[in-house]
């Protein structure tokens, strides 16, 4: 046998070894990933984001991360999933992290806050201005580790089963409201609650809520709102932006490979992108048939009262900053980074915007 006729026969030899070898040793390399998440089965837009995500990391990963998703009330209570995920009991969940500002205000900052910043800059604090370091740092005290993953843009105001004409008017009102937007109407005088989205509805209907917000048309009109609350506005002072967690047991992140966190950072990124972008696609056209067909009242807040949310928040950001020295980081830095961005989409993006509105008639 000629050299050049055993070296071939060799290495043919070697590559049926190695591939005799190789789907063992990947598949022991597969890992079970579970998720639970803060929304219903099927929830048009948030619920459905979810449910995508979690898809799309076992296609990704071609198996090699396999994932079983669990939606609100599947295997743990919406607001019982921060608890399942810390204790190991499940890998991640899926939900807004200022679900769990009773156990630290500083992730209120990472979902979104009043007055605070839209998508695009949150965006960028969170991947160029340190804002990603200071939710590692936050939710690193409770076993945790956070990727951002999933957006809906500017939200509406919200639904009320009457005229919003000042403040005023809000004295008494039991709204669903969490995060910090919920502290700026108890200072006005309202009763925020804080529901799973899976239980709004209900609560709206039997009158044991008001009023409540969730997300803007494209979400709202899949949970019939109109049907109970008439009155439908905006613009929204309580989210203006920002995003929702993917939210890990951090010692299971940890014992990741660079590939599989990479992975993860990358499924969670497109998730973040897509969500907003649907939301953005959507929520003309909804509106217009829940104004149209279904007689919603769409309404905004007088100057007065936006005067008002203002005034309330500066004073709920004072009680953020005197809970600790890392709350007090988490919102300083957020309010200073705030400033030099929307400084310069004053200049940029709302200027053209508003011109651009003005030219072509947009919104008249």
């Amino acid at each position: 046998m000629e050299r050049r006729d055993f070296l071939k026969k060799a290495g043919a030899g070697t590559a049926v070894a190695a591939g005799t070898l190789a789907a063992p040793a990947i598949a022991s390399q597969s890992r079970e990933m579970t998720i639970v998440s803060t929304w219903p089965r099927d929830f048009p837009g948030l619920g459905i984001s979810a449910q995508r995500l979690a898809a799309r990391i076992t296609e990704l990963s071609e198996g090699r991360i396999n994932t079983t998703y669990y939606a609100a009330g599947e295997k743990v209570g919406a607001f019982d999933s921060f608890d399942d995920v810390v204790s190991g009991n499940s890998q991640a969940y899926i939900a807004a992290d200022y679900y769990w500002k009773g156990k630290h205000p500083g992730f209120a900052y990472f979902t979104s806050v009043p007055f605070g910043m839209t998508t695009v800059e949150w965006n960028a604090w969170i991947k160029f201005k340190g804002g990603q370091a200071l939710w590692d740092e936050v939710s690193g005290e409770f076993g945790l580790k956070a990727l951002a993953c999933g957006a809906t843009g500017t939200q509406m105001g919200g639904w009320f089963n009457k005229e919003i004409n000042s403040a005023d008017d809000l004295k008494g009102l039991k709204m669903r409201i969490p995060g910090l937007g919920g502290d700026c109407m108890a200072m006005l005088g309202a009763s925020p609650v804080s529901l799973p989205g899976g239980q709004i509805y209900e609560n709206l209907v039997s009158g044991a809520i008001d009023a409540t917000e969730w997300v803007g048309p494209y979400n709202d009109y899949f949970m019939k709102f109109y049907e109970a609350a008439k009155y439908y506005y905006y613009p929204g002072f309580h989210e203006p932006g920002g995003g929702l967690s993917f939210g890990m047991n951090a010692s299971w992140w940890s014992s990741l490979s660079k590939w599989e966190q990479a992975l993860l950072t990358a499924a969670c990124m497109e998730e973040h992108a897509a969500q907003y972008e649907e939301c953005q696609a959507n929520n003309g056209e909804y509106l217009g048939k829940m104004v149209n067909e279904h007689g919603v009242v769409l309404k905004e807040f007088s100057e007065d009262t936006y005067d008002s949310f203002g005034e309330a928040a500066a004073e709920v950001f004072e009680n953020v900053r005197d809970h600790s020295a890392l709350a007090k980081k988490i919102n300083d830095n957020f309010q200073g980074t705030l400033r030099e961005l929307g400084a310069w989409q004053a200049i940029a993006e709302v200027a053209f915007s508003t011109q651009r509105n003005r030219v072509l008639g947009i919104g008249e």
